[in-house]
């Protein structure tokens, strides 16, 4: 049965918790999280490599990744939709080692002639001396059910100081299987999926 005590009630908001992590990602914690105090509903640029990595990808495809994490895996970490791309956060390192470990069982994009090439669509992967843009902690004012006007928002929003984030073995899993689910037509209109919730007391 699963455990209550890290259920959250809405999980596209950044709890306080959640943003102390995020801030924690940069050299001056508290000038972050001031600057969200003045502007919450603005998107902001973290560094990469220290606290979290993130593996972007495009939005349909990383959606069913997230599908596949959730289904039939551990979960995710937070994961955020920025202007078109899915951003999953993962443990620091992930960025260096994913691209090799989807060449070696010939997903990437490096892969021969007569591997898989091009089932897995090209992963950004962001670790040291990288930034990346995420969603602001707070989303904007806006009609209920209706999503933000900008495609900025947290699907799964950091809600604790220390967030399970998965490795580059789960994220490679993840992969390859939503490049698997890639030929099954889906019969959900993007409405449906865009409104999907995860069950973050599931993940631990």
């Amino acid at each position: 049965m699963s455990s209550t005590r890290n259920a959250t009630p809405h999980v596209s908001d950044v709890t306080s918790d959640g943003a102390a992590w995020l801030a924690s990602a940069g050299a001056y914690p508290r000038a972050t999280l001031a600057r969200w105090e003045e502007r919450p509903a603005a998107p902001v640029v973290l560094p990469c490599g220290s606290a979290f990595d993130v593996v972007s990808a495009p939005a349909i495809f990383g959606r069913r990744m997230l599908d596949r994490l959730w289904e039939d895996g551990p979960g995710s970490g937070p994961v955020a939709e920025f202007r078109g791309r899915m951003l999953l956060f993962a443990a620091p390192g992930t960025a260096q080692r994913l691209p090799s470990l989807l060449d070696w069982e010939e997903w990437g994009a490096r892969g021969r002639a007569d591997g898989r090439t091009g089932e897995v669509p090209p992963l950004l992967c962001h670790g040291v001396g990288d930034t990346v843009t995420v969603p602001a902690p707070a989303a904007p004012a806006a009609p209920a059910g209706a999503p933000p006007r900008s495609g900025s928002r947290w699907l799964v929003a950091p809600d604790t100081r220390r967030p399970w984030l998965p490795g580059p073995e789960i994220l490679l899993w993840a992969a390859v299987r939503a490049a698997r689910a890639a030929v099954r037509i889906s019969i959900f209109p993007p409405a449906d999926q865009g409104a999907k919730v995860y069950d973050v007391s599931r993940r631990r």
